[in-house]
Formats: structure tokens, sequence, C-alpha cells
């Protein structure tokens, strides 16, 4: 019986107005544990930017891909939080003999694969896919803050706080808002 290798895939951005949702894949070396991984909700930015740093180091392999904003309204967030986790499975360097991800829903691949509740909080690797995929997405947001500053993409991350949404009214909307979204249809005049 040859050993497990477990892959833990998570995502993080399905909630926000703007910018694309981003999935991570990780396999973890047993050999090299990492302490302090936990959902990245729970965790301060500073120690997530730590941790994310820990397991790009140590990890076995790892991987981060998204999907647009254009893929979000073609094919709606919970495809494309599964295309977005599928791709990032397929840039891993190992192929794992399993997939655990957080959540009930799995991607379509040829690989055994579990979805499990609250498993960013369960499960060593998808902690530590939770923090790769949430420290993506919050780089990709900051460098969207420099391109649309009006919009303080630094701050919110694109989610529907009150300042975003007051933000949104008074800008209109940028290239990188989800038009499938209601507060964004709002905006755009259609809902």
């Amino acid at each position: 019986m040859s050993a497990v290798i477990l892959c833990g895939v998570d995502e993080a951005g399905r909630g926000p107005l703007a910018g694309a949702v981003f999935a991570a894949a990780v396999i973890l070396n047993p050999a090299r544990p990492i302490p302090g991984l936990a959902d990245s909700k729970t965790l301060s930015e500073k120690k997530r930017d730590r941790l994310a740093l820990e397991i790009k180091q140590h990890a076995q392999a790892w991987a981060i891909a998204s999907c647009s904003a254009a893929e979000i309204d073609e094919i709606n967030i919970l495809q494309a939080s599964l295309l977005a986790m599928k791709r990032a499975i397929e840039q891993l360097s190992i192929v794992p003999t399993e997939v655990q991800v957080d959540g009930l829903h799995c991607p379509r691949i040829n690989i055994p694969a579990q979805g499990i509740i609250k498993g960013d909080s369960k499960v060593q690797e998808i902690a530590a896919a939770s923090i790769l995929a949430k420290t993506a997405r919050d780089l990709e947001m900051q460098q969207m803050h420099v391109l649309y500053p009006q919009y303080d993409f630094a701050r919110h991350k694109g989610y529907p706080t009150a300042q975003h949404l007051q933000l949104l009214g008074e800008h209109g909307v940028c290239e990188i808002h989800r038009r499938s979204y209601a507060p964004v249809r709002r905006a755009l005049g259609l809902a």
C-alpha cells in the first residue's frame, strides 16, 4: 500500500463585489510541521503573511490559482471557486492521492476528493490552503488599489462594506467589479 499524499484545498473571495476568487492547494511535508496553522479568517494579517512564507518554504508542494471577475460573472461564484480549485490542484508539482476541500463542494478532478465542513479548522492541509488563498487574494487587491485608488480596495479587499458601497455609488463600476452581484447591478442601474 503506497503512502497517502493528502492535498488540502480552500478558496478565498467568494463574498467580495470585486476581484478574482482565489484557491490554493497544499501538500504538507510530514517531516516539516508548521505550528500555528489555522483557518485564515481567525489569524491576523501579520500572522497569515508569516505562515504563508513558511508554507511556501516547507510544504512538499503548493499552488495558487484564480478565476477572474469576468469568469465569475459568466459561470457563477460557486463554479468559479471550483474551477480555481481545479486549476490549483492541476498546477501542483506532485500528484496527490487524495484531496480534501473546505466546504460541501469538490472540483471535478480525477483524484478521490471529499468536502469537509469547517475543514480549514480541522485539517492542517486545508488550513494551509486557506492561508495561501487569502494572502494571494489580499495581495492582488492591494495591487488593484494602485490601479483603482478611488475604491480603497486595500482597506476592504472588495467586500461589500458600507465604505465600498458608498464608493461604488460615487464612482460607478470599474473593470474588476463582479457584474452578476446585486450591489454592482444596482450601481449599473440593472437591478
